[in-house]
């Protein structure tokens, strides 16, 4: 009986905690009470008007784009209409369970993605990050300034908000399908992004991974310091002879 008890709290502890179901009615309630304002009864949407704009429809989104928009922040917004940004989660695991639980009962939709990037390519990554993402989040996913918008920086960034990000394209972002994108693809794809988290700076300083314009600049300027103070010291020395 002891062996058997001790194999028991040896598996409770080894098994990883399954996350919390969600509950329907319970996310009804808090859909109401910081939801319904923007996205309407029932997730109906509300229209732009002369005055405000609220928010889409929600119906038909499943659960990919209410997991990803409660996990990152995004929602709920202090203003509608303005950029949505990664801040600090407004609710705990269970009431975004539960949020993500009544948005997925409003219509069928997309259930949250479940990335492998160890089955991934990270040379592939790279190749198809720079092709359809850097042009706007930067080679090493550093993010940068858009017209009107920012692509922000993917540092805090998990490997399943960037395969959901990828299949929502929120806010400007553009969104790509399973016929842009293969799963196999996206793997890759989340594989470099977590590998350009903490990439090996072989060639040296890094230099915070801005971008290969701002470090030539350092460059430049350094190398210029050290031309001038070159001079001063051959000048002074001309002066003494």
């Amino acid at each position: 009986m002891r062996r058997l008890a001790a194999i028991g709290v040896l598996a409770l502890v080894l098994v990883p905690a399954a996350r919390p179901a969600g509950d329907v009615t319970r996310g009804e309630h808090l859909y109401g009470r910081y939801c319904l304002a923007c996205h309407g009864a029932n997730g109906e949407g509300r229209n732009e008007t002369a005055q405000k704009r609220f928010g889409p429809p929600l119906r038909g989104v499943g659960a990919l784009s209410a997991d990803f928009y409660l996990r990152t922040g995004y929602m709920p917004l202090r203003q509608a209409g303005e950029q949505p940004r990664r801040s600090r989660v407004l609710f705990d695991e269970q009431q975004i369970e539960d949020l993500v639980a009544y948005v997925a009962s409003l219509g069928p939709g997309p259930p949250i993605p479940k990335p492998r990037p160890e089955r991934g390519s990270l040379s592939d990554g790279q190749r198809l990050f720079t092709s359809h993402c850097a042009g706007c989040h930067q080679v090493v996913a550093q993010g940068g300034y858009l017209t009107a918008a920012i692509a922000p920086p993917l540092e805090d960034a998990t490997a399943t908000q960037v395969a959901q990000a990828i299949r929502i394209g929120p806010y400007v972002m553009p969104r790509f399908t399973t016929r842009d994108l293969s799963p196999q693809q996206v793997d890759s794809i989340v594989r470099y992004v977590e590998w350009a988290k903490s990439p090996d700076d072989r060639g040296g300083w890094g230099i915070g991974h801005i971008g290969p314009v701002p470090e030539g600049l350092v460059t430049w300027f350094l190398g210029a310091t050290v031309l001038v103070a070159a001079c001063v010291v051959l000048g002074r020395r001309l002066r003494r002879e």
